[in-house]
């Protein structure tokens, strides 16, 4: 398999560290950063899901041989109560379910967070029957050629994977698992935190200097994580959309967090971002995980009749037809309060890069280590990042820190039209 390295050897000449960043957290220094000061590096939806199915014990092993010091399982539940690494309880998209005959009976449409949803459900599956399955690339646009080649993991396979890997790296691998759809879970009498709790218990993991984070993007099922364990825990919040002139959409289903609207609570997700919201959040939680637009907003090039311009002409409006803006204060409100913060999500392919990067991944990693943030979950983990504090001064040129080179090689004026 041809494994990316230029991003790699990028990252490590420019030397991706930042031993001036933000105040370690009061209440767990070692939380912040690890002694060498340097921000974390999440293996994203299987560790290397950009080369390799995603949530799979393969993608997971290359994610950790190319620099991730923790993995992300997303966790759902089965029938018969086992924790399994997929995306979504549905398996539509990322398994080859809907290809085996002997399951066609399974496909069916729920309400999932208020949406009609229709396909295969891990809950209406055994482990037994999850092993029968196969692993398929989601992304259209991304090599196919392992399909079909890897099984499902539980979450107890994750780990002992991590521990394996830990061993024959001599460094310590963690795991990052979010708790997918927990109302849901708690709907259908499948609710997923005592579960991971007692697998977590088990591994010996069930602990605060444990190797592990649990996020999620609702609040409830954090609360009451808290409530029972002293593993870390991270608060995502999300947003549908980014407008024209970078403020957030927050349509519907991605305007709160689900079991505020359960509870009919007020508000939206960008509520737990404002100073109020962070002391919130601190209440049960150790960090956030919000989407990337909350802390570096971008905004079209151009404008009209309230839409963006293709200004690249390439015949499509993407991210490269957007202009970097100011930093937020969210993070150093964060840092203030001792929260961790743990954006999302990093790709690498060009479509997806602000056109302020011009096209090179490695100008958003430095945006956002530049700007403070504790680690980050890059969907194409094509490196380790370089631990020697020496090259911290690789961080700036010149002509100013790394964040004024990008603004200045790829910023421009915001032009609205119509």
């Amino acid at each position: 398999m041809n494994r990316p390295k230029s991003l790699c050897s990028a990252l490590l000449a420019l030397g991706l560290l930042l031993t001036a960043a933000a105040p370690a957290a009061a209440h767990d220094e070692g939380a912040r950063r690890r002694a060498d000061n340097a921000p974390l590096v999440i293996g994203h939806r299987g560790g290397a899901n950009g080369y390799l199915p995603e949530h799979t014990l393969e993608a997971y092993a290359l994610g950790i041989e190319l620099g991730a010091d923790y993995i992300e399982p997303d966790l759902v539940a089965t029938k018969d109560g086992h924790l399994i690494a997929r995306h979504e309880p549905n398996l539509i998209d990322t398994t080859n379910v809907k290809s085996l005959p002997q399951f066609a009976d399974r496909r069916k449409t729920v309400m999932l967070d208020g949406v009609a949803t229709e396909g295969f459900f891990a809950s209406d599956f055994t482990l037994a029957e999850i092993k029968q399955l196969r692993a398929v690339q989601s992304f259209p646009e991304r090599d196919q050629s392992f399909n079909g080649k890897f099984q499902i993991p539980t979450l107890v396979e994750v780990i002992e994977l991590a521990k394996r890997k830990s061993r024959e790296e001599d460094r310590r691998i963690g795991i990052y698992p979010e708790t997918k759809h927990p109302t849901y879970h708690q709907s259908i009498g499948l609710p997923l935190e005592d579960r991971l709790l007692r697998v977590l218990s088990a591994a010996g993991w069930n602990h605060r200097n444990a190797p592990v984070f649990i996020q999620s993007f609702e609040t409830a099922n954090l609360r009451y994580l808290r409530t029972k364990t002293s593993v870390r825990l991270i608060q995502l919040v999300d947003a549908n959309d980014v407008k024209p002139d970078g403020s957030l959409d927050f349509s519907k289903p991605y305007d709160k967090p689900y079991d505020w609207v359960v509870s009919n609570r007020d508000g939206l997700f960008a509520d737990l971002l404002t100073p109020r919201g962070l002391q919130e959040v601190k209440g049960y939680a150790d960090g956030i995980g919000p989407w990337k637009p909350y802390l570096i907003p971008s905004a079209c090039k151009s404008v009209q009749n309230g839409a963006c311009v293709d200004v690249t002409g390439d015949g499509v409006v993407d991210e490269r037809d957007r202009v970097l803006l100011p930093p937020t204060k969210v993070i150093a409100n964060a840092h203030k309060l001792g929260l961790l913060v743990h954006p999302y999500t990093f790709r690498s392919e060009q479509k997806r890069l602000t056109g302020s990067f011009e096209g090179n991944a490695v100008n958003e990693y430095l945006a956002f280590y530049e700007a403070g943030v504790d680690g980050l979950p890059p969907r194409h983990n094509s490196c380790r990042l370089d631990r020697t504090k020496n090259l911290g001064a690789a961080m700036k040129d010149s002509s100013g820190s790394i964040w004024t080179s990008i603004q200045g090689q790829g910023g421009g004026t915001v032009a609205a039209a119509g």
